[in-house]
Parts: C-alpha cells; sequence; structure tokens
C-alpha cells in the first residue's frame, strides 16, 4: 500500500514538474530577450550569509542621496529616526533632520514650515506627481524606497545602471529629445541624465568619490531601504537555528528516556494456573 501511494505521489510531482519546466523556460527566455542589458552579477557583502551589510557604504550611500538624488527622487518610507544606528547616531539624526524645513500646520490651523524632527520622513522634493513631470519633461522621478526590490537584479541593477552612461548610441537607435542611452535602462532610452560624475561629492571619511564609488554606495542604501531589516533575520536565524538544534536533542532524549521501559520491556504470557479445587 505504502508503495502504490509513493508511486502515485512521484508520478503527481512529475507532472507538475513537466507542466512548469515549459512555464520557467519561458520566464527564462523572455528575461534573457527583453530590450535592456541584464546586469552583471556583483559580490555584495550583504548577499553573504555570515555577513552584514556595509554601514559605511551606506553613511556614504545616504549622502549621496541626500546631496544628489533627493533634488529629484522621494524616499517616503524612510523617517529620519530609521537612521539611528544605522548610519547615525542620535545626535547625528537629529542635525540631518533639523537641516530640512518640513510643512507643518500650526496650533492656529496656519501653514507653516518647521525644522524637521526625528519622526519625519524624508521631505519629497515635489509638492505632487504634477509638479514632478512639469520638472523633468513629462517623467515622474521614482520613490527610490524600494527600487532595490521593485527592479530584477536589486543593486546589481542599480549599480550598472548609474555607471552605464556615456556608451555608443547603437546603429539603428533613435533618441527622442529629453533621452539618454544607458543599456541597463528597460528600452535603451531613459528620461534621466547622468546623475553622479567623479568627485560629484566630498565624502566625510576621505574616501574618493568616483562614479564606480559612488553607484556602490547608493546601491548599498538602497538595499538597505528595501530590507531594512535583513541583518536581524539573519541574526535570528541562526539564533533560532541553535535553539531548535539543542530543543531536537533534548526531546531525543526525553523520548528515549520515557520510553525505553516501554520498549525494553518482556512480556510473557503463561496461560491461566491450576485451580485450587482440582
Amino acid at each position: 500500500m505504502y508503495a502504490r501511494a509513493s508511486k502515485i505521489l512521484n508520478n503527481r510531482f512529475a507532472k507538475v514538474g513537466v507542466a512548469l519546466a515549459p512555464a520557467l523556460g519561458l520566464v527564462g527566455a523572455a528575461s534573457a530577450s527583453a530590450d535592456n542589458a541584464i546586469p552583471p552579477w556583483y559580490p555584495w557583502e550583504h548577499r553573504a550569509r555570515f555577513t552584514s551589510y556595509d554601514h559605511g557604504s551606506m553613511r556614504r550611500g545616504w549622502q549621496v542621496y541626500k546631496e544628489v538624488c533627493a533634488a529629484c527622487h522621494p524616499l517616503e518610507r524612510i523617517c529620519y529616526r530609521h537612521l539611528i544606528g544605522i548610519t547615525h547616531t542620535a545626535e547625528q539624526a537629529k542635525i540631518e533632520a533639523k537641516n530640512v524645513l518640513i510643512d507643518d500646520i500650526d496650533d492656529q490651523g496656519n501653514n507653516i514650515q518647521r525644522p524637521g524632527r526625528l519622526t519625519d520622513g524624508v521631505p519629497n522634493p515635489y509638492p505632487n506627481e504634477n509638479a514632478g513631470r512639469a520638472a523633468n519633461n513629462g517623467a515622474y522621478p521614482p520613490d527610490l524606497s524600494l527600487m532595490a526590490k521593485a527592479r530584477d537584479g536589486g543593486a546589481d541593477y542599480i549599480f550598472a545602471l548609474l555607471c552605464g552612461y556615456g556608451r555608443e548610441i547603437p546603429a539603428g537607435m533613435t533618441l527622442l529629445p529629453g533621452q539618454h542611452f544607458n543599456p541597463w535602462f528597460g528600452g535603451g532610452a531613459i528620461g534621466m541624465p547622468q546623475p553622479i560624475y567623479d568627485d560629484h561629492v566630498q565624502y566625510e571619511d576621505g574616501t574618493p568619490a568616483t562614479i564606480p564609488q559612488m553607484a556602490k554606495d547608493i546601491s548599498e542604501f538602497l538595499t538597505w531601504c528595501g530590507e531594512p531589516h535583513a541583518d536581524t533575520k539573519k541574526m535570528w536565524f541562526f539564533q533560532a537555528l541553535g535553539a531548535l538544534t539543542v530543543m531536537s536533542l533534548v526531546t531525543t532524549w526525553a523520548t528515549r528516556y520515557t520510553w525505553n521501559v516501554v520498549k525494553t520491556a518482556k512480556y510473557t504470557y503463561k496461560g491461566p494456573g491450576p485451580r485450587p479445587y482440582d
């Protein structure tokens, strides 16, 4: 009976595999035949099992965002308090927040601008989407807080895109006014001009601000924005794994101790004995 059930399950799994294989193949073929180049794979530190985010790189990435990207792109899901213990101390994060003006309403119902607080989100450079499109030839700059998770390749895509400007336009390709060629962007024509150049920013720690370095730093920072609890999940994974290992050993020992008497006991049936009156 068990052999028959196992055979039935194996046949069903085989049918599911046969059904899914063409679909997976089509997905791979569609990805390979897309109208943009597939970004290369880079050995990011946060991808390894036993390493965390590069916090120094993330601090520099925040500086690149603040001085370059914040002019066009919002960071809606990040508040200044999120930077504490990641890229800044509490006092440094307070200073970062106070350096921006936040639109608010006072006790009298008047519109005011006040210095930012830790609980405030990173301000949007535009009051609404129409203003953003008007300032960028009809293209609205997307929010960057989830960009690393919204694009195939994540940090690889962001790094390749930022380093992909300045290439020769392929023969037969025509760009509209205001478009720029970038092989890593869908269609190859992107409305965003080259955002970073060598020595575009001056890092506080003295790191040379080359294009690949700035691209690496902002990619690291945006990856953290999309998954800020990745390091915590890694830590809890190993703690949970250790706890489950100890629990399994204790459970095995307790089970053997409890059932040892039952498993090793020997029962002998002697049958009914002679009756006293016989």
